[in-house]
């Protein structure tokens, strides 16, 4: 029931999320390499959770671990974050407290402490999903959002299909094969040209456009 209701709360959110059920499972979704954040607990059939981030951390993977347990002793948030966790929330929680708690995980991990990202004129705030542009206010629905969200989390970066598509959507959503180019044309319409840039065979990027000539 936790589960499903942290899913169905953190989708609506705008994350795009993937939900397995034991440690086995979990280890083998960890490999595909493609989540940007590990909502992780404890309790876990077939493999124990803290045995799943102990051998993340054993290959070098980096990738922010959010604790979620009944475990509310202060020995088991020791060893969770001894273990390699990056914060630790302890049921039952408010999914508004889970959320604030990732976009700082988040932050943290892209190497920026302040909650907004701004680039010239265009400033996104990702706690409230609000996006101005030159001070006024862009309506986006939440894979425009998303897709503004992911280019401008790396901005000059090549960012393809495949990498746009893992921002969007989880697994068992079903894709069609122009769902991108819809979502950025209607973005395109929002920003005014010259935001996003395509780079043929490869991907899209956000840069800012050229300033006006004189």
């Amino acid at each position: 029931m936790i589960g499903e209701g942290v899913r169905r709360g953190l989708a609506q959110d705008g994350f795009a999320v993937d939900w397995v059920r034991d440690g086995r499972a979990a280890e083998l979704a960890l490999a595909e390499g493609v989540h940007d954040i590990v909502l992780l607990d404890l309790g876990l059939p077939r493999k124990a959770g803290l045995d799943v981030l102990a051998t993340m951390r054993q290959r070098g993977d980096l990738r922010p671990v959010l604790v979620l347990t009944a475990r509310d002793a202060i020995a088991d948030r020791v060893a969770g974050l001894d273990a390699g966790a990056d914060d630790y929330l302890v049921k039952p929680f408010e999914l508004t407290e889970l959320t604030a708690r990732m976009r700082a995980l988040l932050r943290r991990q892209a190497g920026r402490a302040a909650p907004s990202v701004v680039l010239g004129p265009l400033a996104i705030d990702p706690a409230t999903h609000g996006v101005t542009l030159d001070g006024v206010a862009l309506e986006l629905s939440a894979r425009e959002y998303a897709l503004l969200e992911a280019l401008c989390a790396r901005p000059g970066a090549i960012l393809s299909r495949a990498q746009l598509e893992e921002k969007l959507y989880g697994w068992k959503d079903s894709v069609d094969s122009n769902a991108i180019e819809v979502h950025l044309s209607a973005l395109r319409k929002k920003l005014g040209s010259g935001w996003i840039r395509n780079v043929r065979g490869v991907g899209w990027m956000i840069a800012l456009p050229a300033p006006a000539s004189a």
